[in-house]
């Protein structure tokens, strides 16, 4: 399998890329002339609508129908990246999903489904792309996390775990790689203005912007840019770092 490719186009996989944050990444990485593959679920029509419109801008990304909760399922995509381009550089770990509730009423099913959306996927995507990287001796790691998984959230103890989950597999797997050179970082978003808040109330996205010092939620855009940052421009020298981008909330 090819290690050396000085001049080949970087390969990106982006997990949970047909909407939201996962969108902007995608679209974002496209655009910088990375050959892209991003995995959805519920939406083929969506999925399409990214790579339609990126080709239509003269940019190229595949999409393919992947259930992050099964692990197996994860690790078979990313097997085949590999073997169709014989390389991985950037691994974006994005899909998740919330099932927000007090825990004295949370079934084991809304735990089950925010907890192994996060974590098996984590697991399927990241391993063997983490031993691709280690043949490799480089690449780029960015899992997203949540300022839930750093302050915890009433109402939200399985996306809370899920979260802080990351982060710590985060900062044990940067431990792992750093000395073949292999960066593992995560983002922690605060309020971002996606789907995920399409069921707050008028009074409910009120309280929340009156909360955050800039007194607005951030754009995917504004979160695909710093996930961005990381895949491609910062420093070598950065990892096991989650990086809190909040509008102040949690300063």
């Amino acid at each position: 399998m090819p290690t050396d490719t000085t001049d080949a186009r970087k390969v990106a996989i982006v997990t949970g890329g047909s909407r939201g944050i996962g969108r902007a990444v995608v679209e974002r990485l496209a655009r910088a002339g990375l050959d892209v593959t991003f995995t959805y679920l519920a939406s083929e029509a969506a999925a399409r609508e990214v790579v339609d419109g990126l080709a239509a801008a003269g940019f190229a990304a595949r999409a393919r129908c992947v259930d992050a909760r099964n692990a197996a399922a994860c690790k078979a995509m990313v097997e085949s990246v590999i073997a169709e381009s014989g390389r991985v550089d950037i691994l974006v770990n994005n899909a998740a999903v919330i099932a927000d509730k007090l825990l004295a009423a949370m079934t084991q099913e809304e735990w089950d489904k925010v907890v192994d959306t996060s974590l098996h996927g984590l697991f399927g995507t990241t391993q063997p792309t983490a031993k691709q990287m280690m043949r490799q001796r480089s690449g780029r790691i960015v899992n997203l996390s949540s300022v839930s998984g750093t302050t915890g959230v009433a109402g939200q103890t399985n996306y809370s775990a899920a979260k802080a989950g990351i982060i710590g597999f985060t900062r044990s797997l940067a431990k792992e790689l750093a000395p073949l050179g292999i960066c593992v970082n995560a983002v922690a978003p605060g309020f971002v203005d996606t789907e995920m808040l399409a069921g707050f109330s008028r009074a409910q996205r009120q309280a929340a912007m009156a909360s955050v010092p800039m007194r607005r939620f951030a754009t995917p855009e504004e979160i695909a840019a710093l996930v961005a940052y990381l895949a491609l421009d910062a420093p070598a020298y950065l990892t096991g770092q989650t990086i809190v981008i909040d509008g102040g909330l949690t300063a």
